[in-house]
């Protein structure tokens, strides 16, 4: 299965004709695309479920109108087990951002966490999930796919907020803290953060 938002509303591809949200299924190869991104976008529609019969062949498809973007980022923890969030645009978000020419994508995920926050001795702990988004971006179609990996950092010193690039805050949050900022956040750093709950509970 891939999951794949517009504007926070799931584009899910899926093999199964059972499904636990309540939108409509429509067949992969007989549906028009670009009218399903239009319906998410103006409302009509909250969600879809698109059946792939090839969902590897489905995905190359929608990878090859939707230019890839590769990104990383981090859910970090302190020693007390908080999560460090970010501020920018009005919404808590997690640390991430594009690879850049020549890094490995755990190289970028570490250095991207480490500029927007200000932060040190961040550790690379294991892979969580890739989310997934698209959006125009210079008149052109663009697929971001971020890589999220569990981070740790014992760093005792002030936060820094990357304010060029529109960061006004970084903190570490506590679980009453973490379940307010989720109900202003994106929905897929609601996807990272409830991976990285599911791995706990493994």
């Amino acid at each position: 299965m891939y999951k794949v938002f517009v504007n926070d509303k799931p584009i899910i591809l899926t093999t199964s004709l059972n499904n636990d949200e309540d939108y409509p299924l429509y067949l992969f190869k007989n549906i028009a695309f670009e009218e399903v991104i239009h319906k998410l976008k103006t409302d009509v529609l909250v969600g879809v479920y698109l059946y792939c019969t090839n969902i590897e062949e489905s995905w190359k498809e929608i990878r090859e109108i939707y230019e890839p973007i590769v990104a990383g980022g981090g859910l970090v923890l302190n020693e007390s087990k908080e999560v460090l969030f970010i501020f920018r645009g009005e919404k808590w978000d997690l640390p991430k951002g594009r690879i850049e020419e020549g890094e490995e994508i755990e190289e970028a995920a570490i250095r991207e966490v480490e500029e927007e926050c200000g932060i040190e001795d961040v550790v690379l702990k294991k892979f969580l999930i890739n989310t997934y988004h698209l959006f125009i971006q210079g008149g052109k179609k663009r697929l971001k796919e971020t890589y999220w990996f569990l981070m740790h950092s014992g760093y005792k010193g002030e936060l820094k907020p990357q304010t060029e690039e529109g960061i006004t805050d970084v903190c570490f949050k506590n679980e009453k803290e973490i379940e307010k900022a989720l109900l202003n956040t994106y929905a897929n750093i609601k996807l990272v953060y409830n991976n990285y709950l599911k791995n706990q509970l493994q």
